[in-house]
């Protein structure tokens, strides 16, 4: 399916900030696919550009490059954060990337690593190669090579933005600076914590994540 429309204006990204996902008080609605209640969102799930509360994640496969194999989204069988990065940002990203290697160290440290899944997505496949992603986690003390981290990287450029923007509502949009292997990209942000079954359970949008409130929802929906 193709999302109505993107996440947000993309020229209101660089500097500015959105709307979590997870905020607003719950209420007693409920709906059978998820654990999390619902969160207060002043809007439907269905009439935003983004996968929201209860839906169905995208049937979207996407190859794993550190890993040589494809990884289809909606059939990893456990939960898992996902976000939506490119590895030269010197903005957002960095903490996006962070937030899901904080959750990683947490998820090590208290013994449930094998029971969630981290899949940090780049939208930039021509500079973010299977060499760059691997020094890009050396760069954010990432372990890129345990069984619960998998950086995926659309096939082009096209597919990038099928997928990202088409698919998940997340705009980017390339910046042109006279040096061209130094673009930028001006983008929204989004980080998705789904259920074992494929649904999504909170929507962050925040450019900068609350990690407690994270840990928080996936240790519900984890021991659900």
């Amino acid at each position: 399916m193709k999302r109505r429309n993107v996440l947000a204006t993309v020229g209101t990204v660089a500097g500015g900030s959105a709307l979590s996902g997870c905020l607003g008080v719950l209420s007693e609605d409920s709906n059978p696919n998820v654990v999390l209640g619902d969160p207060g969102n002043p809007f439907e799930s269905e009439d935003v550009a983004y996968p929201a509360w209860g839906q169905r994640l995208p049937d979207v496969t996407l190859p794993a490059p550190l890993e040589t194999r494809d990884v289809k989204l909606a059939s990893i069988e456990r939960p898992q954060l996902l976000t939506f990065f490119y590895s030269h940002c010197q903005t957002v990203c960095p903490v996006l990337i962070s937030t899901l290697r904080n959750v990683q160290t947490h998820a090590h440290n208290n013994g449930y690593a094998d029971e969630v899944a981290l899949l940090p997505v780049t939208f930039d496949p021509e500079r973010d190669t299977e060499t760059r992603l691997r020094s890009y986690a050396e760069e954010r003390n990432v372990a890129a090579d345990a069984a619960n981290w998998h950086f995926l990287r659309p096939s082009s450029t096209e597919r990038a933005k099928a997928v990202v923007e088409d698919e998940f509502g997340v705009a980017f949009r390339r910046t042109e600076p006279e040096d061209m292997e130094m673009y930028m990209f001006t983008h929204t942000s989004l980080t998705l914590l789904v259920n074992a079954d494929g649904y999504v359970e909170r929507a962050y949008r925040d450019q900068s994540p609350d990690v407690d409130t994270i840990l928080s929802d996936l240790e519900r929906v984890r021991t659900a």
